[in-house]
């Protein structure tokens, strides 16, 4: 099986100048598939059509939650409405601000394998595929990785009872 196989086709993108608000929007309204259903992750792509970042919710949660935070116990400091100051406050920052630059991506004719060894070895859980001109075509989830693995593994249960 190859990354096309299983990837989502690419439908919905951001663009560095995007702002937050918007990019938080169109993460919920994204299409995957045939439904609008959000996704968890968007490739940013130039005015070129070059693939430049990633956004996902963890990189808007990281904008919202300043890195300060990070040293002290919020037991003692958190106030009730903090985070919707803090949000309201990283809403108009672009998405280059927050983006993820460095993108682990896989190629369209990458094997159900390969694909697998780079989320794991890079800690992601989506991966932009890319065609043979560089450009971004879809988007390759962890979930459908694990059902595509899934799926091998009743077939064979199956195979084993007959």
């Amino acid at each position: 099986m190859k990354a096309k196989e299983l990837m989502v086709t690419l439908s919905d993108y951001l663009r560095p100048e995007t702002t937050l608000t918007e990019a938080a929007h169109m993460l919920k309204t994204a299409h995957r598939g045939e439904s609008r259903i959000g996704v968890k992750a968007l490739p940013v792509l130039d005015r070129q059509g070059w693939l430049v970042g990633i956004l996902s919710i963890g990189d808007i949660l990281k904008a919202v939650y300043p890195p300060y935070l990070y040293l002290m116990d919020l037991g003692e400091f958190a106030w009730d409405g903090m985070v919707e100051a803090f949000a309201k406050k990283a809403a108009s920052k672009q998405v280059s601000e927050v983006m993820t630059r460095t993108v682990v991506t896989v190629r369209e004719d990458a094997t159900l394998m390969e694909c697998i060894d780079h989320m794991l070895k890079s800690g992601v859980k989506r991966v932009p595929v890319m065609n043979s001109k560089h450009a971004v075509v879809g988007m390759l989830y962890e979930r459908d990785v694990f059902y595509a693995i899934t799926k091998a593994m009743v077939s064979k249960d199956a195979k084993e009872r007959s």
